[in-house]
């Protein structure tokens, strides 16, 4: 039997504390990130309105739909509501689809729960005055809906708790 392998170096072990401010932080980061990224794409829409207007053409409900947006339950988690926002936003882009249609557009694939909610809060101003929020106001709306800070908290523990079995870092 081959003598055992032993290593000259130790490689530096993270205490829970150490790992919970890193998860914190990365957090803090994203979310800042995010807000920034929001805010940008509001002024971003402010600055290049006139030019959007002259570039895009208006995209018709068809041709949205025939670039395969994934429909949106509600009941997918945090994730599953940034994948979302990732791949309508993705079919916003494939389709030519304008500022002022993509609100509309996207709560075409709203189902179960998520459309109960979207219904609930178009109803009060009614549909046509519902689909004049910008696409970030929408975000925000679904985001404070589905993306609770409890959620978020909870995510954060679970990943606290991850331990690393054996040296191979990627499993």
């Amino acid at each position: 039997m081959p003598p055992k392998r032993t290593s000259t170096s130790e490689a530096p072990t993270m205490t829970q504390a150490a790992i919970r401010k890193l998860v914190a932080d990365s957090v803090a980061t994203a979310l800042e990130a995010q807000a920034a990224m929001m805010a940008n794409a509001d002024n971003t829409n402010r600055n290049t309105g006139e030019r959007e207007a002259l570039v895009a053409r208006k995209c018709s409900y068809k041709e949205f739909m025939s670039c395969q947006p994934i429909n949106f339950k509600g009941t997918e988690g945090a994730v599953g509501l940034i994948r979302w926002f990732e791949r309508t936003e993705s079919v916003f882009s494939r389709s030519n689809c304008t500022k002022d249609c993509k609100v509309k557009f996207a709560t075409g694939t709203l189902t179960e729960e998520a459309l109960s909610w979207w219904n609930s809060f178009a109803q009060p101003i009614g549909i046509e005055e519902a689909y004049k929020i910008t696409w970030v106001e929408f975000k925000k709306l679904l985001i404070k809906k589905y993306c609770p800070r409890t959620e978020v908290h909870k995510m954060e523990d679970e990943f606290y708790h991850l331990t690393v079995k054996g040296n191979d870092l990627k499993a």
